[in-house]
């Protein structure tokens, strides 16, 4: 074989791979996302999508991070960032500036790095859901919303699947070419011996 069809066939394989590649990793979030109730757990952390600027600039607006669940809630000091549960159902990721102790609860008085003050309300440490160890991944939450979304969903997982359906057929047709081409130049070869 010559250095360009080892070349190409290098390619083909690097390509189908990744099409593959792609086409699982989208599967396995997605499972993982339906499975887990749409928050995926890696070695458990789980991952969360930044929806504010609050935390600017250490975790920008469109993140994902990756928080720290279970353990002891009471166990933060200040200067921790923890994510926490508010009453209204929604999870917020500031910084512990103050610990509160008293003889029943440990509450934690909370303020976003971006923020000019601290929140209004103390969060009790049975509303803490996890601990930010500093794992940050820039701009992914913004796929990670739309994959998660039903269209999203549809499409990752759609698309693959027909760029590797698209790919294949891309390969069969260059393989038959190649066998046209071999049968015409043998057929030619042959024509040329019996005349």
């Amino acid at each position: 074989m010559n250095k360009k069809k080892v070349i190409k066939k290098w390619i083909n394989h690097i390509v189908t791979s990744l099409l593959v590649l792609l086409l699982i990793g989208v599967a396995a979030l997605v499972v993982s996302n339906k499975i887990s109730g749409g928050e995926p757990t890696i070695f458990g952390y789980q991952l969360k999508t930044v929806l504010s600027g609050s935390m600017e600039p250490g975790i920008k607006t469109g993140s994902i991070i990756a928080v720290k669940t279970g353990g002891d809630m009471t166990r933060f000091k200040e200067g921790d960032v923890i994510t926490f549960m508010e009453e209204d159902e929604k999870l917020i990721t500031h910084r512990i500036t103050e610990v509160l102790k008293n003889e029943n609860q440990v509450m934690y008085k909370t303020k976003g790095d971006n923020n000019n003050t601290e929140d209004i309300n103390p969060v009790l440490a049975q509303n803490v859901v996890a601990e930010y160890r500093g794992l940050t991944i820039p701009y992914l939450g913004y796929f990670a919303d739309f994959a998660s979304s039903k269209n999203g969903t549809i499409i990752l997982m759609i698309v693959p699947g027909v760029l590797i359906f698209l790919y294949s057929i891309f390969s069969l047709w260059r393989t038959i070419s190649k066998i046209d081409i071999s049968n015409k130049t043998k057929d030619a070869i042959e024509e040329t011996k019996t005349n």
